[in-house]
């Protein structure tokens, strides 16, 4: 499986974006598909995930209420809607696919894939 994020840019505070993660294979929806990002000098951290069934989401508390992901699996493609974007969302974001899961994960371990990453910066 290989990933490919893209939709970054540049955008003011209180801005949106959407990032969308295209995936190769026949299997894509039976992964769980996450998101992170990782901002200058800092560690990678979770913001998103959705299962397979698309039913499931989790969110980061710093991004709840702001952030939404989804999924199209006959696009082999998963996206997350980003608003009211803030200076500390300024990190690169990456998703990452978790194979064959019925379980998402918070945390980078348990994922199998990972995209190449996509810059997001917010200017205040």
């Amino acid at each position: 499986v290989q990933l490919q994020a893209f939709g970054g840019g540049l955008v003011q505070a209180g801005g949106s974006l959407r990032l969308s993660c295209a995936a190769s294979g026949r299997t894509f929806s039976s992964h769980v598909m996450g998101w992170f990002r990782q901002a200058p000098g800092k560690d990678r951290e979770f913001v998103a995930a959705i299962s397979r069934s698309i039913i499931g989401t989790v969110y980061a508390d710093s991004v709840k209420g702001r952030f939404t992901t989804s999924r199209d699996n006959a696009k082999n493609t998963a996206y997350l809607q980003m608003n009211s974007l803030k200076p500390e969302d300024t990190a690169v974001y990456y998703c990452a696919a978790k194979k064959i899961s019925s379980v998402y994960y918070t945390f980078e371990s348990p994922y199998d894939y990972w995209g190449q990453g996509t810059q997001v910066t917010v200017s205040s």
